[in-house]
């Protein structure tokens, strides 16, 4: 069992060590915008105080980090030393020690976490900010060791990665935490309930039962149903997908356990109780159980699709989806996606917030069932893959084949065994045919 320090209130209290391989999160966040890597590198502080709260299956609790190391390279990064020196850092020159460039912060990162895992001072929580996946054994000891693992990325990582920690923090939610203005939301400094803004630019609204959870005003709410709203909205605020009904439910009962036995705050049952305290989440019970989603961050196109019949995915196809999470389109709707990237990255210059608005609405107009995650994760994966978007204005094949290399090295890196003629089905299928001779 984890063992927290007592801290005021209801709250737990995890006393962590946090290790950044700056390197690799740097370097990451520059393939996808140069700016927040720059915020990134000379505002630690900032990001550093939005991780100081999350939840877990227990609630929610904050962190209290009494080890903060970040590992650079000298030669490459030195001046972003004195950034992470005031916002509390011990930073560790790791220069390069070999031909190849490589620098020593794999193997001293490991040290210094082997050494705090066998240190006096129990820590509950070791927080890794790496994609590499060379950190699997030290991951794999300390949750042997009974300790809470969160693994933060900000480029692709490896799935056997991502599945030994006990959170990841992928990099859409990195880069919406950095960018963040505030504490994330949940509460604020009066202790009111935690709200959801709305954009000013809606999406369309959706088909079917999905809709904007709409009740009358809430009463004035005790001190029980704001943390289950803040369990909610930070659960909603790290998920990379909607949430199952079913597991928003349960991140509220764990935060409070008496609001069952309260029938929900007398609303009777959780959907209607969401509804009433958090009404500018958006719900739908058209699949399987019911989802939640903030809808500044996804829209119904990002709910799990419909099984596919056997002839419309191929066998695999549902391999890669399932190894390598990327969006299981049908090869018609990734090359709507990708024609309309390139008739964007034409007419606008490339920002990847904007494009990516821009991007979703044209695809919903064109009838393509593509969600704002989507285009997202196929922007991000065409950068990862070296295709400056901001340099250049790539067509459309040349950005199908660029998101092509990156699904395949995603496969590769997930140490799938593909022949030949599975390569050209997963090219195929994901470039929306746009490499084929006929286009």
């Amino acid at each position: 069992m984890t063992v927290t320090e007592p801290a005021s209130g209801d709250t737990r209290r995890l006393r962590c060590a946090l290790f950044v391989d700056f390197d690799n999160v740097l370097i990451g966040l520059q393939q996808l915008d140069a700016r927040l890597a720059d915020r990134f590198a000379t505002d630690p502080g900032h990001w550093l105080g939005e991780l100081a709260t999350g939840a877990d299956d227990d609630g929610t609790f904050t962190r209290r980090f009494l080890v903060l190391n970040c590992y650079l390279n000298p030669a490459r990064f030195s001046e972003f030393r004195p950034h992470f020196t005031r916002a509390g850092f011990q930073v560790v020159d790791c220069p390069s020690l070999t031909q190849q460039g490589k620098s020593s912060a794999d193997i001293n990162l490991v040290l210094d976490a082997v050494d705090a895992l066998a240190a006096p001072t129990r820590y509950d929580e070791f927080v890794i900010l790496s994609a590499d996946a060379d950190f699997t054994p030290l991951i794999q000891r300390c949750r042997a060791n009974d300790r809470r693992v969160t693994v933060v990325t900000a480029s692709p990582a490896a799935s056997a990665y991502r599945a030994v920690a006990d959170t990841v923090m992928d990099a859409t939610a990195f880069v919406e935490l950095v960018t963040q203005t505030g504490a994330l939301a949940g509460e604020d400094a009066s202790g009111t309930a935690p709200t959801i803004a709305v954009p000013a630019q809606r999406a369309p609204e959706p088909s079917g039962e999905a809709r904007t959870a709409a009740a009358p005003k809430r009463p004035a709410s005790s001190a029980g149903s704001q943390k289950g709203r803040r369990a909610i909205v930070r659960l909603l605020q790290t998920a990379d997908r909607p949430v199952p009904l079913s597991a928003a439910a349960q991140a509220a009962q764990q935060a409070d356990p008496n609001l069952p036995g309260s029938k929900w705050e007398s609303a009777g049952t959780f959907s209607a109780w969401l509804a009433r305290e958090l009404p500018d989440l958006r719900t739908t019970k058209e699949q399987p159980g019911g989802y939640v989603w903030d809808p500044t961050r996804f829209d119904d196109a990002d709910l799990p699709a419909a099984p596919a019949s056997p002839k419309d995915v191929t066998e695999v196809q549902q391999r890669v989806i399932r190894v390598t999470d990327i969006p299981g389109l049908t090869q018609a709707t990734y090359g709507v996606l990708l024609g309309r990237l390139a008739a964007d990255v034409h007419t606008h210059p490339f920002d990847t917030t904007a494009t990516a608005r821009r991007v979703y609405e044209a695809c919903q107009k064109a009838g393509a069932k593509v969600g704002q995650a989507t285009v997202r994760q196929v922007i991000a994966g065409i950068l990862y893959s070296g295709l400056k978007l901001t340099a250049s204005k790539p067509d459309a094949r040349q950005l199908a084949k660029a998101w092509a290399d990156n699904v395949i090295g995603l496969c590769r890196g997930a140490q799938m065994q593909l022949s030949k003629a599975d390569e050209k089905n997963i090219r195929t299928w994901v470039t929306g045919g746009l490499l084929e001779p006929s286009h």
